[in-house]
């Protein structure tokens, strides 16, 4: 990618208008014992759950996420915002923040998504599709992540900004 191709936003148009042909884009939950991964196919259609890795050191976190973006082709990432109900931000939001300053090192976009109601969602589905407790706690995190980009990619694709 281009030496300017990073840089971080709130603001999905801003993300949509440096990804002019769509492409792979990675979803993340950051949780404080593991990050969820998905992953989305380049016309933005679809997300699915991807790894579940267990959260570390950062510079493991990045290369192991690098990793998954070199193999797919990612052109962007979206990163759940963990905002409280009221939209104001908590130390888990500014958590997510500074690790998405950190994660410009891959040199990708990266947009914020409000991710209040993606665990929840997530875990709705699996208990839907008869998910057992222990699987469901194994795999909520790469869920939440579909969730999140399912989100991110439905506003992008819909071009409703």
């Amino acid at each position: 990618m281009a030496d300017d191709a990073a840089f971080l936003t709130e603001d999905a148009a801003v993300f949509r208008d440096a990804l002019p042909d769509g492409g792979v884009l990675l979803g993340l939950d950051l949780g404080t014992k593991t990050i969820g991964t998905a992953i989305c196919d380049a016309g933005w259609s679809f997300a699915t759950a991807g790894k579940t890795l267990p959260k570390g050191k950062f510079t493991r976190d990045k290369a192991a996420l690098e990793e998954i973006c070199n193999a797919r082709s990612v052109a962007g990432i979206v990163i759940g915002l963990p905002l409280n109900m009221d939209g104001s931000a908590g130390p888990r939001a500014q958590a997510s923040r500074a690790f998405a300053r950190n994660l410009l090192a891959l040199d990708r976009p990266i947009l914020l998504w409000d991710e209040r109601w993606s665990t929840t969602a997530a875990e709705r589905d699996m208990i839907a599709t008869d998910t057992s407790r222990r699987k469901r706690a194994e795999r909520i995190d790469s869920h939440a992540a579909a969730v999140i980009l399912q989100g991110a990619i439905d506003r992008l694709a819909g071009g409703i900004l």
